[in-house]
């Protein structure tokens, strides 16, 4: 988990590593590995592009966490001088890959939920989610710029920390969480991320209702979702 600075949009909230899409996520589709075109459009659910998610949340997980699914040993600068690059904007993602040669491996990420801001807020977001297993030999650590901490946790850990008021947790980061929390060992996890776009996975779009004078948050198939019958 990351926590982002308290002057960023999710307010010193602990998250997952991740961003938004830039065009230069686009410009190496080519060295996307283990994951076709065609194949990662089936799994987003997407008309087309799709491949522009896989790249950009490698990417994000390396500019923010310094995990890099692609071989760190292949990148003639350092995979630390590489992220710093990134981070401060002097060098750019298509860049790096194309002049290392890098092979990303979109195929060790298991894409596991996507998430819809309600319409009445002002600022919305389109966030999908994935998950990977780190590899072998790498660390993670927060880039110290636009996020202040990071820590390993168990999933229950941090739900924990988010009931006790010492973490501040957003309501998609909760549900995923609650997702992962329910395997017991690493193999389980992996087993349901590996085979959830299989299954298909279903866009949740929260609303917010009102009962007995409170806001509440309802997902669909819940009580009170707009459109569902009572």
């Amino acid at each position: 988990m990351v926590r982002r600075h308290e002057q960023s949009a999710f307010g010193a909230a602990y998250a997952f590593p991740g961003g938004v899409v830039d065009p230069e996520d686009r410009a190496v589709h080519e060295r996307c590995r283990g994951v076709s075109a065609r194949l990662a459009d089936a799994k987003l659910g997407v008309n087309s592009n799709g491949l522009d998610y896989y790249s950009a949340a490698i990417r994000e997980l390396f500019e923010e966490s310094g995990v890099l699914l692609a071989d760190p040993d292949a990148v003639v600068e350092g995979p630390q001088a590489a992220r710093d690059a990134l981070n401060d904007g002097s060098d750019n993602w298509a860049d790096l890959v194309r002049r290392n040669q890098l092979e990303l491996r979109c195929d060790e990420l298991h894409y596991v939920s996507h998430w819809v801001t309600p319409p009445e807020r002002a600022r919305r977001y389109s966030t999908r989610f994935f998950v990977a297993a780190l590899p072998s030999g790498q660390r993670a650590g927060h880039c110290g710029g636009e996020l202040t901490d990071s820590r390993w946790r168990t999933a229950r850990q941090v739900l924990r920390a988010g009931r006790a008021g010492k973490a501040v947790l957003h309501f998609p980061t909760i549900k995923t969480l609650e997702s992962v929390a329910r395997h017991e060992t690493f193999d389980a996890l992996m087993d349901w991320a590996a085979s959830s776009a299989d299954w298909g996975v279903t866009t949740m779009a929260p609303a917010i209702v009102e009962r007995d004078g409170k806001k509440e948050i309802v997902l669909p198939g819940d009580r009170d979702y707009p459109g569902t019958k009572s």
